[in-house]
């Protein structure tokens, strides 16, 4: 599986995370049903808005890489992301880019001009087939300048000759530069996953032209059909329009992780199908905050509020299914990854179990199949029994001295602390059989 990565001139805002997420959800389902995933996801460390912002900061494209990677390494494990089984730098890669182009020249698909090689898209018939546009509409519809080196306008660059200031290696057929765009990713998954692989995924706005183009090369210098399977995730959208730097409407994962788990919002990014767009307000985030809070309450009280249940009640040891409720999760997951469905299903596991208890027909057999249920799907969903954040020594000794003050009956001394240590984002459960506690969503 590959998946198109991060152009690392700034950090990550929203429709990054989507991107990550929505992969991700769908790598760990892949694992779930067995299957053993190579999972790549590559960063573009050189292209022109990384020159660009280097010049603007003053230092090198490779420095402000160095900068960028970790920022988004950091917001991708907040969203519980699984890292990748291969991270590539484009610039890692560059021999195997300048002999893809050198073996799409000697096919005749591609030709060298004054500023770098270009790829014909003419001899390569099937061109739009993964947009749906046809070749001879895309020709008729699009210009060319009076001094453009192109044969076409639809011809795209796969090396560009080197411009003063901007970084540059050695090229094909003594073209010294840097890489197109489109060529990093097929000689990237070409190395790493071979000339045929299964699933390639990235955002709605790469179909066309970057997804097209890598089809046009990568089949065009091996042969061979490229990718087996195609998955795209829909835009965040803002009042309407695509969420992107361009537009100057986005928002960055670190601005909301100041103000909502980064859990909450994994939780808004998959509740939506992930071929979807996905409208972005305040608003949504809260309801995502209300419905994990919902999930994470029930999970908890699973094993700190059941206690004293029966064994078994008019000679029935349990109603709730662990592998009942799976194979209903599982068909859901199985059409596209239907994961709004999929989470249905655990709203009515929490209704069902809730509806036991209140009629007091709950077993604990009906809690442990529950507690099985839900530790075996949240291998997919990344959402439940996330590990709890060390606490800080200050807030242990709060909670300690809560303790205290519970066990001297200072209440109002107790409720001081209680109310402290929630704004310190850590809430208190007081049970029979003590005191728990859990970071608050």
């Amino acid at each position: 599986m590959y998946v198109c990565g991060p152009t690392v001139y700034d950090v990550a805002h929203l429709g990054h995370g989507r991107a990550a997420v929505s992969m991700d959800l769908i790598r760990r389902y892949l694992e779930y049903k067995g299957f053993k995933v190579t999972f790549v996801s590559n960063i573009t460390d050189v292209d022109d808005k990384i020159i660009k912002r280097a010049a603007q900061a003053g230092i090198s494209e490779k420095e402000l890489a160095e900068k960028i990677i970790p920022e988004y390494e950091k917001d991708y494990a907040a969203l519980n992301v699984l890292p990748p089984t291969n991270r590539p730098l484009a610039t890692q890669y560059i021999k195997e880019m300048v002999k893809l182009v050198e073996t799409l020249m000697e096919k005749g698909f591609a030709y060298k001009t004054s500023d770098g090689v270009y790829f014909e898209v003419s001899k390569f018939k099937e061109y739009g087939k993964l947009s749906g546009q046809k070749l001879d509409e895309l020709q008729s519809g699009a210009r060319i300048a009076v001094d453009d080196k192109k044969k076409s306008p639809l011809d795209f660059a796969l090396w560009k000759a080197t411009k003063e200031g901007e970084p540059s290696w050695d090229g094909p057929l003594g073209v010294s530069g840097r890489p197109g765009w489109h060529i990093e990713c097929s000689a990237m998954s070409k190395t790493l996953l071979g000339e045929t692989f299964d699933i390639h995924g990235g955002g709605a706005d790469l179909i066309f032209p970057h997804h097209e183009c890598e089809i046009a090369q990568s089949e065009a210098a091996n042969g061979k059909q490229f990718v087996r399977f195609w998955v795209h995730n829909g835009h965040v959208m803002v009042n309407s329009e695509k969420m992107s730097k361009s537009l100057g409407n986005f928002t960055t994962l670190q601005e909301i992780f100041k103000k909502y788990n980064p859990l909450i919002v994994r939780y808004l990014l998959i509740s939506t199908h992930y071929r979807q767009p996905l409208n972005f307000t305040p608003e949504v985030l809260d309801q995502a905050k209300n419905s994990l809070q919902r999930i994470h309450d029930f999970a908890r009280g699973l094993k700190n509020g059941y206690e004293n249940l029966p064994e078994e009640i008019d000679g029935k040891k349990k109603t709730v299914d662990a592998n009942h409720e799976k194979k209903d999760f599982e068909e859901m997951m199985d059409n596209d990854f239907e994961v709004s469905g999929a989470l249905s299903i655990v709203f009515n596991l929490i209704n069902s179990v809730n509806g036991l208890k209140s009629t007091g027909k709950l077993t604990k057999k009906d809690v442990d199949e529950a507690d099985k249920f839900l530790q075996d799907i949240d291998a997919v969903l990344g959402l439940i029994f996330v590990k709890e954040k060390a606490l800080p020594a200050d807030v242990e000794a709060l909670i300690a001295a809560r303790n205290e003050a519970r066990n001297n009956r200072e209440f109002k001394r107790s409720d001081e602390i209680r109310a402290e240590l929630e704004s310190k984002g850590i809430i208190l459960e007081d049970t029979k059989n003590g005191t728990t506690w859990k970071h608050s969503l």
